[in-house]
């Protein structure tokens, strides 16, 4: 480059090296410049088109989707894409329990009459033992009527039978079993009474079910009883709504729910505590909603001796009676607690007008005499014991079978 006119050589040297300077910055300038553009593309770079290009391309194979499906059913892989950390808990259905068609009533009490024979033959085998002796004195008639009270016939009927037997025995001069036998048969049989009406009521009226409201003290088996009544009404072809009435003992509602689901009827309880009356007054009304042929209702068992709860249970009676007549006041009784269920017997009829008596327990120690008696101080038919701890072992009474059941024929 020639320096402008004047300049001297020294100063030449200068301005020729300030020159080159220049063009240096200048071309550091550029350089810097494209370095920065060409860093700014990169890095402004769309990711998806520089993972794309940085991924080497897979051929798929014809035929082949991009993503296998699972199996229907199967459970993911662990750490397959898409999978859940933790799997749905698989809910099972619950099956609802399975409803039992119980037998029908008729031939209950023949069939179960082995276990019947077996807890009386004290009772009957002693009785015959005794009248097919070769000689009845006074003392061997002592013992049949000692036989009989202990029996809990009670004495006013022991006596009776002893001299009816008596006087036949020795007009017709019989000493034979088979004869005997027929003797002390029927007058069991008349003292029994066969002519009282012991059929339940279960057949409903009108628009209305038959109501039967089950009583009696605690441990006699009642609500079982309950449960086992509607197990007959069903096997005869019946339907049912059973009540909870029974709130002041713990778990009877849950006992009773059970009874009621094996047979397919629906149970009217409410919590525990609550007003038996009103249990049973939603019963009756399911009922009518429902057309149902029956209505049980388990009450409340303690104590017969505290008149308030006597005076509770005519409560329920009355309530009810405003939606619908009680049919049946089935008094629930121990075969085995004898005179004491006797008194029992007593203080519910005169609250709630018992139209029939159930038997419990009458397989086991039981005195089956206690029959006899309960029906001459009340006037009040057995209707159904109860001969075991299964189901069907409730039977409706038959006053002929029962008999040659403790005799052993």
């Amino acid at each position: 480059m020639t320096p402008p006119a004047g300049v001297s050589r020294e100063s030449a040297g200068v301005w020729k090296t300030e020159g080159v300077m220049d063009y240096t910055i200048v071309a550091i300038v550029i350089f810097v410049v494209a370095l920065v553009v060409a860093g700014g593309t990169l890095l402004f770079r769309p990711r998806g088109r520089l993972e794309s290009a940085e991924k080497p391309s897979v051929e798929e194979p014809r035929g082949s989707t991009a993503v296998a499906e699972p199996e229907a059913g199967a459970e993911p892989e662990a750490g397959a894409a898409g999978a859940t950390a933790v799997a749905e808990p698989v809910v099972e259905p619950v099956a609802p329990p399975l409803v039992e068609t119980p037998p029908p009533s008729a031939g209950r009490l023949v069939r179960l009459r082995a276990r019947l024979a077996q807890s009386q033959n004290v009772f009957g085998r002693g009785l015959l033992t005794l009248l097919s002796g070769d000689t009845l004195d006074d003392d061997a008639w002592d013992e049949i009527e000692e036989i009989l009270i202990t029996s809990d016939v009670g004495v006013t009927s022991a006596g009776q039978i002893v001299e009816s037997l008596r006087t036949k025995v020795r007009v017709l001069g019989t000493r034979k079993p088979e004869e005997v036998r027929a003797l002390l048969k029927a007058e069991l049989v008349a003292h029994i009474n066969p002519g009282l009406e012991r059929a339940v009521r279960t057949e409903p009226h009108g628009e209305s079910p038959a109501v039967i409201m089950v009583v009696g003290v605690n441990g006699v088996g009642k609500t079982t009883t309950t449960g086992k009544l509607a197990r007959v009404v069903i096997g005869d072809g019946g339907t049912v709504v059973l009540g909870a009435a029974d709130t002041f003992r713990a778990a009877a509602a849950e006992q009773l729910q059970t009874w009621g689901e094996r047979v397919g009827a629906p149970v009217v309880r409410k919590e525990e505590g609550a007003d038996p009356a009103s249990v049973a007054f939603d019963a009756v009304s399911r009922g009518i909603e429902d057309g149902v042929d029956t209505v049980i209702i388990d009450t409340a068992g303690r104590l017969h001796t505290k008149t308030g709860l006597m005076d509770e249970l005519g409560k329920v009676k009355r309530v009810v009676e405003k939606k619908s007549q009680v049919d049946e006041v089935l008094l629930v009784l121990d075969a085995t607690t004898g005179q004491n269920g006797l008194r029992q017997a007593r203080v519910f009829a005169e609250v709630v007008n018992v139209t029939g008596i159930v038997l419990t327990k009458l397989d086991g120690t039981a005195k089956g005499g206690i029959i006899i008696q309960v029906q001459r101080e009340l006037g009040v038919p057995v209707k159904l014991v109860g001969l075991g701890e299964g189901p069907d072992d409730l039977a409706p009474f038959d006053t002929e079978a029962f008999v040659d059941a403790i005799l052993g024929g």
